[in-house]
C-alpha cells in the first residue's frame, strides 16, 4: 500500500505543522486536559514575561526578577530610570506580548534546517535553566520551569531527529497562538495579578503613547500574524526543502520510467 504523503515531502511537513496545531488546541479538552496543558501554560507565561524583562535589559535597564503564580498568570518586574522616556517605557510593556510571537516563529524557523534541530533545544533548556537562577523568585517558576528544562534537553540529547523537528514546531505554534489565548487580555486596559490591580501591556502603551490601548492590541496581533505567516512560508518553502536533501554521487546512474501509452 502506498503511503497518502511522500515521505520528507511538504506534504508530509504540513501535516506535522497541523497536528502540532491540533493538539495545542484539542488538548484542554481531553480528558486531564487542563494538567496536561498546565506546563504549556507556563511556558508561554515565561515567554511573556521574559520578553519584558529582557527588552528592558537591551534597553539599558535593570531586570529585577520574574514571577509566574499557580494560576499560570506571571508578572517581569522592572528597574526604570526616572527619566526613561515614554517609548522606551512602550518597548518594555510591548516586548511582552510579542516575545511569544518571536520565540514562536523563531522556531519554526530553526524546524526548516536539520543542523538547528538539537541546538535549539539545547538553546532553549539552557535559556530557561539560566533565567530560574538569575531571575525568577516564585514557588511555582522553582518547581516547573526547571522540568521543562530537563525534558527539552532529553529530547536534544536523546530523541531521534523527527522528533525534535516536531517539538519544535509545536513550541513554535505553542507560543505563536498563545497570541489567540491573550487576545482578550491584550485589548483589556486594566488587570489584577496576584491581587493587584494594575495597568495591561497595552494599557502601558496607551498611558505612554497616547493612542488607545485597542489600537496597540490590534497592531500587536497583526505584527504577530505577520511574523508566524513569514516563518511558516520559509520553513514550508518547497525549493529550500528539496535543496536540502542529499545528491546521488555523480558517478552513480539513475533511470526514470514512464508508463507508454498503449
Amino acid at each position: 500500500m502506498r503511503p497518502m504523503v511522500t515521505p520528507g515531502s511538504q506534504a508530509e511537513e504540513v501535516g506535522r505543522l497541523i497536528l502540532a496545531g491540533f493538539i495545542v488546541i484539542a488538548l484542554p479538552s481531553l480528558p486531564f486536559g487542563n494538567y496536561l496543558v498546565y506546563p504549556f501554560t507556563i511556558l508561554t507565561t515565561w515567554f511573556h514575561e521574559m520578553g519584558h524583562g529582557l527588552t528592558a535589559l537591551v534597553m539599558g535597564q535593570d531586570f529585577v526578577r520574574l514571577q509566574i503564580f499557580a494560576n499560570g498568570s506571571g508578572l517581569a518586574e522592572s528597574r526604570v530610570a526616572g527619566d526613561a522616556s515614554a517609548l522606551l517605557r512602550a518597548s518594555i510593556a510591548a516586548g511582552g506580548p510579542l516575545a511569544p510571537t518571536f520565540v514562536g516563529a523563531g522556531l519554526i524557523l530553526a524546524s526548516a534546517h536539520p543542523k538547528l534541530w538539537r541546538p535549539a533545544l539545547w538553546g532553549l533548556s539552557a535559556a530557561i535553566f539560566a533565567s530560574v537562577i538569575l531571575y525568577v523568585r516564585s514557588t511555582t517558576g522553582f518547581a516547573v520551569l526547571p522540568l521543562i528544562a530537563l525534558t527539552l534537553a532529553l529530547i536534544a540529547w536523546k530523541a531521534p531527529g523527527g522528533v525534535n523537528r516536531f517539538t519544535l514546531q509545536f513550541l513554535g505554534l505553542l507560543g505563536a497562538m498563545s497570541m489567540l489565548n491573550d487576545y482578550k487580555y491584550f485589548f483589556t486596559e486594566s488587570v489584577v495579578i496576584d491581587g493587584r490591580p494594575m495597568l495591561s501591556d497595552t494599557g502601558q502603551i496607551e498611558a505612554a503613547l497616547w493612542l488607545p490601548h485597542w489600537v496597540w492590541a490590534a497592531l500587536i496581533l497583526l505584527t504577530s500574524a505577520g511574523m508566524v505567516g513569514a516563518s511558516l512560508k520559509y520553513a514550508l518553502n518547497d525549493k529550500r526543502r528539496l535543496a536540502r536533501q542529499p545528491k546521488r554521487p555523480a558517478n552513480v546512474l539513475q533511470f526514470k520510467r514512464t508508463d507508454r501509452k498503449r
